[in-house]
């Protein structure tokens, strides 16, 4: 009791010490790395021989031929910064096993070498996320910090889609994390470098750059004409150095075009061959639905022929009825769905906003951009899991938004076989949700016994369990929708296939796809209102 007494004082010289948040935090990512190790014989994508293919291509082209390349249907189609991480990785992959890097007798390659090195490869690259959520949660205390520890390192979405299907999200989001990390603190110039460097990663992650653009122009660029003017200038400087690097060498070889068609291909229409859950969903079922009425109603009108099975790439959303959708035109909506956002920046720039404010950005992009991948929602889940520990209202959302996003990767692993390890981390990661949310909200129930005998005693005393008097609960219409999900996935992986057998493949598909459209849209929605509130003070 007197220890205890002593340390409610402050007074620790005798009490164990406390541990390092980053000693806690590598303890996190050990435990997520364990089960990464054992995963490395399961199914992969395949991503997985592009990547390796581009582990071959880097190492035994010269870099003018890199983007030229066609040995392989799996052309090189990211930035150079990527290209030169490949090729860093290459030089490991040589001296595990050279046939990894051959360029002809790697095709297809797939021994337990190759399997094993570029596992390992994406289970480190990790480092850069635990980095990069390390610097962003350093200010929380302690319950917050770890909850979201839990909600990012050991993101069951990462896990699909890097360490099953397999990519390098885990290290390109590092990077986006840092570059907030920076931004919260007031160092814009190093989260602008930050930022420009992720761009040349992957530029895919540059729906947020405007939302980077007015930010930076109005918090750092400020304090009048001639100051603005020159921090303008450095921070100009500071973008135009990076892009040099990395697009340097190409221009000077006069292929700068051919990086840029290949970086944007444009020709692969308006939605992947598994539609993500968008608001195209809705726009690509409503002229379905037209074309087939119009049909039966005697005019003669074409019917689509989008698929959900088709596993190529490709344009697989013409359109019968309604008008053709352009890149130009998604680029326009993606805008219109920024402004809310970007005026808010423009009026009050303030660097605890600028973590919420790029996640809608990328919530934007992949509700309306071109050609969205499902694999993208992790760009603005993650991020929006250092804001669920804000408040009552930001834990729901997330709550729902990160069973939503997670569900939606459900059909990137469609082998039976890896069927129990997506349904369980999904439902490992919940119940860490809720208690995690829980532990943090609910903790004021305690706080009300523990002052019961002070009321007995005539002490007035007020409690609340949080900022709106409420434990953590989710309510009717999340529970409802909620079970809606789980009605979904019983019919699409036990109830279709035992009544219908192989008739209406694409059924399943269609209704995860809808219905998980249903989700992202009510999540767009929400942000969007918490958009336009007045600023917290």
């Amino acid at each position: 009791m007197e220890d205890y007494r002593r340390r409610q004082q402050g007074d620790v010289s005798n009490g164990p010490k406390p541990r390092k948040p980053v000693l806690e935090l590598l303890w996190f990512f050990a435990i997520a790395a364990c089960i990464k190790f054992l995963l490395i014989p399961s199914y992969r994508s395949t991503d997985f021989e592009v990547h390796r293919h581009w582990l071959a291509l880097t190492h035994s082209l010269p870099l003018s031929q890199w983007y030229f390349d066609e040995t392989s249907q799996w052309t090189l189609d990211y930035p150079p910064f990527f290209a030169y991480f490949e090729r860093f990785l290459s030089i490991f992959a040589n001296i595990v096993d050279p046939q990894i890097v051959d360029l002809q007798k790697g095709l297809d390659y797939s021994s337990n070498t190759v399997i094993y090195f570029q596992r390992i490869t994406v289970i480190v690259s990790d480092l850069c996320l635990v980095y990069g959520i390390f610097r962003l949660t350093r200010s929380l205390d302690p319950i917050k910090r770890k909850l979201v520890w839990v909600l990012v390192v050991w993101s069951p979405a990462l896990v699909i889609v890097d360490h099953l299907h397999f990519q390098y999200n885990g290290f390109l989001l590092g990077m986006l994390l840092i570059s907030l990390s920076y931004l919260e603190e007031g160092r814009d110039l190093m989260g602008g470098f930050a930022f420009a460097v992720l761009l040349c990663f992957k530029h895919l992650f540059a729906v947020a750059a405007p939302v980077y653009f007015v930010y930076l122009l109005r918090h750092y660029c400020r304090g009048g004409f001639v100051r603005g003017f020159g921090r303008l200038t450095i921070m100009g400087s500071v973008v135009v150095a990076v892009f040099a690097a990395a697009y340097g060498p190409f221009i000077y070889h006069g292929q700068i075009q051919q990086v840029i068609r290949r970086m944007f291909p444009f020709g692969r229409g308006l939605c992947h061959a598994y539609w993500a859950p968008n608001f195209w969903v809705f726009y690509i079922l409503l002229d379905k639905g037209l074309s087939i009425l119009l049909r039966k109603l005697g005019f003669s009108v074409k019917i689509p022929t989008a698929s959900f099975t088709s596993g190529l790439v490709g344009d697989s959303s013409p359109f019968s009825v309604l008008p053709q959708i352009t890149p130009l035109i998604t680029f326009v909506l993606v805008l219109l769905a920024l402004s809310p956002c970007l005026i808010k920046a423009f009026k009050d720039p303030l660097p605890r906003m600028i973590t919420r404010w790029v996640a809608y950005a990328y919530t934007c992009g992949f509700v309306f951009g071109w050609h969205v991948h499902e694999k993208a929602s992790l760009h603005f889940v993650i991020p929006l899991a250092v804001v669920a520990v804000k408040s009552l209202e930001d834990a729901r959302h997330f709550f729902l938004l990160s069973i939503v996003s997670c569900y939606s990767l459900f059909p990137l692993l469609f082998e039976a076989q890896e069927y129990p390890i997506k349904v369980l981390l999904l439902l490992l990661h919940s119940s860490l949700m809720w208690l995690g949310f829980s532990a943090q909200f609910d903790k004021g129930e305690s706080v009300k016994q523990a002052t019961s005998k002070t009321k007995r005693r005539h002490v007035q005393t007020k409690v609340s369990t949080t900022s709106t008097g409420e434990p953590f609960r989710i309510r009717f219409i999340e529970k409802t929708y909620l079970f809606g999900l789980l009605v979904v996935e019983i019919w699409a992986q036990f109830l279709h296939p035992f009544i219908l057998g192989s008739k209406f493949p694409f059924v399943p598909l269609m209704l995860i796809s809808i219905y998980c459209s249903l989700g992202v849209m009510y999540s767009w929605i929400w942000q969007l209102r918490w958009i336009l509130r007045p600023p917290p003070n």
